[in-house]
This record gives C-alpha cells, structure tokens and sequence, in this order.
C-alpha cells in the first residue's frame, strides 16, 4: 500500500483527524502484513501529534480572546461618582429626634 503523504504545517486538525480514521480502519482490516501496520502505526503518531499541536493552538486562541474580552469589560465599568463637595445641611435638634412614618 501506498504510504499516506503527511502535510504537517499545512494539514487541518480536520484533514489530520480524516487521515488518521483512515489509517485506523486499514489497521483494523487485519489485511496488512506487520512492516504496513508499523509504517501506519508511526504515521497515526505522527498525525496524533499533529491534531494535539492545533488543539492546543485553538485552546490558546481562546484564551486569548477571553482574557482580551474580559480586559476590555473591566475597561469599560464607569467609575464611582465622585463625592459631593456641598456641605452636608446642618440639622437641628427637633429634626434629629423626628421620625418619619413615609
């Protein structure tokens, strides 16, 4: 059998992941001679490899633009309102002691 060619820098996690389930099913045939099983085993690691380097590339992209996302929400919370700098009014002593039912 012909040996699958590997595009590692170019091949999708997709392609990667299509190319293996092929290899897989020809493994599981039981209809190739050992030197074939081990030729496929070792491209199957290969494309393993492969599909783990583009997971771990989109889990990194993610992250990123959570962490932008939550940068910029943090950015955009307005500020506390500043204190007043009016003086509070001043109270008499009847108003101290009145309670207001409403």
């Amino acid at each position: 059998m012909p040996k699958i060619p590997l595009e590692g820098a170019e091949l999708s996690f997709e392609a990667a992941i299509e190319k293996l389930e092929r290899i897989v099913e020809q493994m599981e045939s039981s209809k190739l001679p050992l030197e074939e099983l081990i030729v496929r085993y070792e491209e199957g690691i290969r494309l393993v490899g492969i599909c783990n380097e583009r997971l771990a590339s989109a889990e990194h992209r993610v992250e990123t633009l959570n962490r932008d996302v939550t940068t910029k929400a943090t950015a955009v919370v307005p500020a506390a309102p500043l204190e007043s700098t009016a003086k509070p009014k001043e109270s008499t002593k009847d108003q101290d002691h009145e309670i207001s039912l409403f």
